[in-house]
């Protein structure tokens, strides 16, 4: 089957890591993607590199979520390269930028002007807080993106400080893949009506949007510190498990049958009834599982679990994953 983006061309006009994997997706789901860079090219391709590093070397960050593109070089503030996009733009389905709120508009290349030449464009513009508002001429990253949309304070163990993960929540589910969502929801709407839209995406709003369990307990008055909700630490049944090794083992055995076949496997047969259990009971239930963890290395307890059915894994680190059979043919 052909990929179902075949046939449309996005042009891409992002930076750094939320519009360029956006369109990365895109590419992988069929579109031509073409980037379009200043004539200098892009500063994120020395992204990450050492200070010594060889002026030919370009940033693995830069190479991996631009991979599957195209490539021009315009000067868009120069009338020759303003020209160039809009030739483009007419033979487009899509436009990403990542810009400030203004930039583009400055340029007399945002939205309103770029309809005119194409009025079934599909134009998406990657923000932090949106395109207007108080907020929306803000600097800002995926650490204060988390923050103000209450997302960070719950990321965490219990009694300790929020915690950081190297998946950049925010900017990827926020920006890229809720940006790839829009985008393919608008051109289902422009290919059916021939009129195209303005998709505003904030990253700081969209990724509040996904805050889903907490906004449950939110909503019943009973929403839980960092790291006491059920899935961050509340429930013993859910969560991550040191070995003797110092490596960690991730329980998900939230449903009962689940956490019944742990608790055969462990010898804990009185623990059955105890999986969801909270306060001081939970806690003693947690501290039961981390001793008898805690007693063997991670490859005991990968052998043992590798044979039954109950939602437990191995914490792999990146370059096991890589090697794991799961990810044979994945790219």
């Amino acid at each position: 089957m052909s990929k179902p983006l075949s046939g449309l061309r996005v042009l891409d006009l992002t930076r750094l890591l939320p519009g360029p994997a956006c369109t990365r997706m895109l590419a992988e789901w069929g579109a031509e993607v073409v980037k379009i860079e200043p004539p200098e090219g892009d500063y994120a391709n020395r992204l990450g590199l050492p200070l010594d590093a060889p002026p030919e070397q370009i940033a693995p960050l830069y190479s991996i979520v631009n991979r599957g593109k195209s490539f021009e070089r315009l000067d868009l503030k120069s009338d020759s390269g303003r020209a160039r996009l809009l030739a483009l733009v007419a033979n487009s389905d899509v436009l990403v930028e990542g810009f400030r709120p203004g930039v583009m508009a400055r340029l007399g290349l945002d939205y309103v002007a770029l309809r005119e030449h194409n009025a079934a464009l599909v134009y998406c513009a990657i923000t932090g807080y949106g395109s207007v508002g108080p907020w929306a001429l803000r600097a800002g990253h995926d650490i204060n993106y988390l923050a103000l949309s209450g997302v960070l304070d719950q990321v965490g163990e219990r009694g300790r400080p929020p915690s950081l993960s190297n998946w950049q929540i925010a900017d990827l589910a926020g920006g890229a893949l809720a940006a790839a969502a829009h985008i393919c929801a608008a051109l289902v709407q422009a290919k059916a009506t021939g009129v195209g839209s303005f998709v505003d995406v904030s990253m700081t709003h969209e990724v509040a949007r996904l805050n889903i369990v907490a906004e449950h307990g939110l909503a019943l008055d009973a929403a839980k510190p960092r790291g006491e909700d059920w899935l961050t630490g509340g429930w013993p049944c859910y969560g991550v498990y040191r070995t003797f090794d110092e490596r960690f083992l991730a329980v998900g055995a939230l449903e009962a049958k689940f956490w019944h076949g742990l608790c055969d496997a462990l010898g804990k047969a009185h623990l059955k009834a105890l999986g969801s259990s909270e306060g001081v009971v939970g806690l003693r239930v947690r501290k039961e599982l981390a001793d008898c963890f805690g007693a063997q290395p991670l490859a005991y307890w990968t052998e043992i679990f590798a044979a039954l059915d109950c939602c437990v894994s191995p914490v792999l680190t990146l370059a096991e994953a890589k090697q794991h059979p799961l990810f044979k043919d994945f790219t």
